[in-house]
Formats: structure tokens, C-alpha cells, sequence
């Protein structure tokens, strides 16, 4: 089984590359699966239901989100009532949506996705860590494939998260910097892990925003509008593999065979 997660989409242009390049990767590396983490997908802050709708109708099963989760109003009603759209378990539990999709795959597989976020240097929340413990027991013994998008500020919060949970999930991706790191690894109880995914959008802004206004703000400090950038997109992903028939990991669920970072460019 080979499950593809897709780093932070950003505006339009990240977008693009997804209906871009996405067909041509699930086919060529036989994906079974595809997550991504979609908070800033409309214009670089937050996403829409039209947008949802847009991203599902790719091929994408489940999208995860973070911090800018409520940016746009008009989630607020559908999250919901689309189950498939996620924000972090950890935030207030009466905020709409929710942090956890247990489901079944086109291809017939159980898995689940759970969606958590960090609390160094973000807006406070509840422990991410104690609600992973939670959240991980409530989901059913016979599904064998677990995700957890940690989306965090500091590469520290999200390498302690991947040791507690090694083991006990599959897969442990990190998102929210949008800078993709080089320490993919599958951990020693088979927990497939990297910090940070990277993101899916423009390359030739500031982490997807155009640099002049980013560049003002460190300069005067004064308010600036920001708009998403363009030139040098991206589709920053990894490709998590499980061999179905190896012997699974202390919680039952199936044990990382490997993970490879993917850099794709529209064609």
C-alpha cells in the first residue's frame, strides 16, 4: 500500500499543480491513497467549500488543516457536514468539524487520519500530545493504516511528537512551516516520519507569499496586504509504502515500510 500526503497547498497556483501533476503520480507510483493538507488554499489563507469540493473531486481523500482552518467564514456552516475536511483535534471541542476521519479508501482500505496542532509559538489549544492518546484508543482495532498530520511551528515539538507516538501510527507528517526538511525516516518501532512535508504552491515568494509585501513588513512594520506569490511552483509530497503482509506494529496497525520526499514541477 502506498499512500501519497501533499505538503500545504497555497492559493491558486498550488492548485494548479495539483490538477497538474496529481493523476500522473497516483498512476506512475501506484498510490493507493492520497491526504493533503489544505489551510491555505484560498488565496493563502483558509479554505472554502467550493475549494473542499474542488480538491475531493481530484482525488484526494481526505484534507487536513491547522491554524488558518476558520479563516473564511463560509467554512464555518460546511465543515460540519463534510467529514473529509479536518482541523485540528486539539482545538476547542466545540469548534465546528473535527480532528479524526476513520473511513475506508476508493480502494476498499480502512484507514484513519488524524489532524493535530502544536502549541509553541500557535495560538493556544489543548494538548496535542494527551489528545493523540485519546483519540489513537477510540479508533477501531481492525483499521490498519493511521496518519497523523502534526502541524506545528518548531521542528522540536514535532520530532518529541513522533517519538511518543512511534509504534502506535503508521505515518507521522509535519506541516505548517511550508520549508520541507530532509530527515525522513521510518523510527525504530516503524513509524514513518518527517517534520515537515514541505509546500504545494509558489517557490519565488516567502513560504507562498509575494516577497515586496513580506519584505515591507520586516522593513517598517506597518500593515501590508499580502498576496499569494507566483513563479517556481511546486508540489512537495511524500510517498509513505507499508508492505500488507509484514507483521504489524505494538498497536496492531500496519508498520512504514519507507518514506520518500517527491518534488514535482508543473509540467
Amino acid at each position: 500500500m502506498r499512500t501519497l500526503f501533499i505538503g500545504d497547498i497555497v492559493g491558486s497556483p498550488g492548485r494548479e499543480i495539483v490538477r497538474d501533476r496529481l493523476a500522473d503520480v497516483v498512476e506512475h507510483r501506484q498510490i493507493d491513497l492520497v491526504i493533503a493538507n489544505g489551510e491555505n488554499s484560498a488565496s493563502g489563507f483558509g479554505i472554502t467549500p467550493k475549494i473542499t469540493e474542488e480538491l475531493l473531486s481530484l482525488g484526494i481523500e481526505v484534507i487536513t488543516g491547522g491554524n488558518h482552518s476558520w479563516d473564511r467564514r463560509e467554512i464555518l456552516e460546511y465543515m460540519p457536514y463534510q467529514p473529509r475536511l479536518l482541523r485540528p483535534a486539539n482545538f476547542p471541542a466545540a469548534n465546528p468539524g473535527s480532528g479524526l476521519f476513520v473511513g475506508e479508501s476508493k480502494k476498499g482500505m480502512k484507514f484513519a487520519v488524524l489532524n493535530l496542532q502544536g502549541r509553541i509559538f500557535l495560538p493556544g489549544n489543548d494538548d496535542p500530545f494527551t489528545t493523540a492518546d485519546k483519540l489513537l484508543a477510540s479508533i477501531p482495532a481492525d483499521v490498519p493504516f493511521v496518519l497523523v498530520d502534526m502541524h506545528a511551528e518548531t521542528t522540536s515539538e514535532k520530532i518529541a511528537f513522533g517519538w511518543y507516538v512511534d509504534g502506535r501510527v503508521t505515518a507521522v507528517v509535519g506541516t505548517h512551516t511550508h520549508v520541507t526538511t530532509a530527515d525522513e525516516r521510518v523510527l525504530p518501532k516503524s513509524t514513518a516520519y518527517i517534520t515537515d512535508v514541505g509546500m504545494t504552491g509558489p517557490h519565488d515568494g516567502v513560504i507562498g507569499m509575494d516577497r515586496n509585501g513580506i519584505i515591507k513588513k520586516f522593513l517598517d512594520g506597518m500593515p501590508s496586504r499580502f498576496e499569494v506569490a507566483s513563479g517556481n511552483v511546486q508540489m512537495n509530497a511524500v510517498v509513505i509504502e507499508v508492505d500488507e503482509a509484514a507483521p504489524r506494529n505494538q498497536a496492531g496497525r500496519f508498520a512504514a515500510k519507507s518514506i520518500e520526499r517527491l518534488r514535482l514541477l508543473i509540467d
